[in-house]
């Protein structure tokens, strides 16, 4: 049977042609160094923006850069707070860095600001937010990112991933002039929107002490001259990342509704993705053994604290039909 994946949150198109000219282009100058300070990709970002260049850090992915974060500011004696179902690399990163991390309840699967200030520690160094969240789809409106940020002490880095936030840029909440306190840093990534996951460019925006420091912990050349001018290109292309997005909400909507009327129970997603909560370990173990059967993976969420849901990547309809056709089927083998 052919495979599909639907658990990568990989974009449902390529990316645009004129990334990928700009990409094959670069390849002739494959015997040389890359920029090590990125700056054409650096200034385009920055004009796009409103941000000055020396605000703009890139890394290979947003994970380079959520890494470099952790190895920084986190460390022993330092603990590192988070969302209880947020993206699970950033245990990891806290791991990597030998610090203790902490965890704040989330309700209805969103992110609490109440939560995370009651979590803070003597010793909290870094808080990581993902918003829209990664595995939920959910996210904060931009006053409540505004007031955890002010009840947060000064002297701890609030670190904000945007990863899917071009999919909820229509809401016209950006949160990137929260860099402007000097203790807030806001992530966002090439991969998702932009259909860049396999040439890994990330970037975020940054006070320019923290960029600063955080550069030093990046390896040299980390991303490569074909990303480079393959993102730089994209950019330029706000229309057809914007089409990318379009199209990725409709298809959205259509298949939470297709869920929904199968009895199963979709987070709504401000996403690529969709989560869908079982309600049961047992049933989210057995739906995701029916799609596997058929060749179909989605991503269970164990991982996240959620291992009663499965994570649907949105990609193109005749994978999301399969996919519900499946779980059609199998909800109407579930007894009762």
């Amino acid at each position: 049977k052919p495979v599909i994946s639907l658990s990568q949150n990989e974009c449902l198109r390529p990316p645009s042609p004129a990334a990928l000219e700009a990409a094959a282009r670069a390849v002739k100058d494959g015997a040389l160094y890359p920029d090590p300070n990125w700056q054409p990709l650096r200034g385009a970002l920055a004009d796009l923006h409103n941000l000055h260049p020396a605000q703009v850090v890139c890394g290979a992915g947003s994970l380079d850069l959520i890494a470099s974060l952790a190895r920084v500011y986190a460390g022993p004696g330092r603990a590192v707070l988070a969302p209880r179902n947020a993206y699970p690399f950033f245990r990891t990163s806290a791991q990597m860095a030998n610090a203790r991390f902490d965890t704040a309840d989330e309700t209805d699967f969103t992110a609490s600001v109440d939560a995370l200030i009651a979590a803070v520690a003597p010793d909290t160094a870094l808080v990581f937010i993902a918003n829209p969240g990664n595995p939920t789809g959910t996210r904060l409106a931009g006053a409540e990112l505004r007031r955890l940020r002010a009840a947060l002490p000064d002297n701890i880095l609030l670190v904000v991933d945007e990863a899917y936030g071009e999919f909820a840029d229509h809401l016209g909440e950006t949160c990137l002039d929260l860099i402007a306190d000097g203790n807030t840093v806001v992530l966002r990534t090439f991969s998702k929107a932009y259909g860049l996951a396999g040439l890994r460019v990330g970037w975020g925006a940054f006070p320019a002490a923290i960029a600063a420091e955080v550069q030093k912990a990046l390896n040299p050349s980390n991303l490569s001259g074909p990303a480079q001018a393959a993102a730089f290109a994209a950019l330029q292309d706000q229309d057809y990342m914007r089409d990318t997005c379009n199209l990725t909400a409709r298809l959205r909507s259509e298949t939470v509704d297709r869920l929904r009327a199968i009895g199963l129970a979709p987070v709504q997603s401000l996403t690529n993705f969709i989560l869908i909560d079982f309600q049961d370990t047992d049933a989210a173990h057995s739906a995701d053994a029916a799609l596997r059967s058929e060749g179909i993976f989605l991503r269970p969420q164990g991982g996240a604290g959620l291992p009663q849901c499965l994570r649907m990547t949105i990609a193109g309809q005749p994978a999301l039909a399969a996919a519900t056709e499946v779980l059609a089927h199998w909800k109407g083998q579930v007894p009762g």
